[in-house]
């Protein structure tokens, strides 16, 4: 076997493995290849979009130093020129967010760090703000923007909403371009026809799932398990 620049290729398992497994694992270690190749096409093509619809600048409801505060779109970017946006699934009348829009929002917590070196990110669902501030808190989302889309039409408007007022989960992507802001790309978290795992690539519970034997199964993230103020701590299996 051999790799780039004609170096060898490290074996991807431990010694002992019979050769049937070793051929097996090669096999698939070329379809990883063959995915990964794909995975960034697609990526290269999503970069060529043509521009996307100048949005209206919608003010949007967040925490300020003396209470609520409406905030343009334009000035959610800060020093960038991009914004990547998760609309979390959280009607007006709920009383929690959605399970699986709360566990990409736990996801995307602990990377939001590295976000902000190249890009804005911000929260936003329509939920009134004090529902969203104690779902935030719940969750442990300190550090992260957190805003209400309550009372405008900016979900709907990017077709994170549907026609009868439920919540689609949603990413989109927004630039900035002088004082006006340009959608560049949302993906929701169904494909265009139906069927589910559109985002699944930018959460890595999935992924990781995906490596386990079982697979994902038809497991579903619950709110319940989740302690007060998020995954602060060392949670270990009830069946350990």
């Amino acid at each position: 076997m051999s790799g780039t620049h004609d170096q060898p290729v490290l074996p991807i398992w431990p010694a002992g493995a019979s050769p049937e497994y070793q051929a097996a694992r090669m096999e698939l270690a070329r379809a990883e290849r063959r995915l990964r190749d794909e995975v960034e096409a697609v990526a290269a093509a999503r970069r060529a979009m043509p521009p996307g619809p100048v949005l209206r600048d919608y003010e949007l409801t967040e925490d300020g130093p003396g209470g609520p505060v409406r905030t343009r779109l334009r000035d959610l970017f800060g020093e960038h020129d991009t914004m990547f946006i998760y609309h979390l699934m959280f009607h007006p009348d709920h009383a929690e967010a959605c399970p699986m829009c709360s566990m990409w929002v736990d996801a995307l917590r602990g990377v939001a760090t590295h976000l902000a070196q190249h890009t804005a990110f911000v929260v936003i669902g329509k939920a009134p703000l004090e529902k969203l501030r104690a779902w935030s808190d719940r969750r442990g989302w300190d550090g992260l923007r957190i805003l209400s889309s309550h009372g405008t039409t900016f979900n709907a408007d990017l077709n994170a909403e549907r026609a009868n007022g439920d919540q689609r989960p949603m990413v989109s992507v927004l630039r900035a371009e002088g004082d006006a802001v340009r959608h560049f790309y949302s993906l929701p978290a169904n494909h265009f026809d139906g069927t589910e795992r559109g985002i699944d690539l930018l959460n890595p519970v999935w992924n990781v799932l995906d490596l386990l034997p079982g697979g994902r199964g038809d497991w579903y993230a619950d709110n319940d398990y989740v302690p007060q103020g998020g995954s602060t701590r060392l949670v270990t299996s009830s069946s350990t």
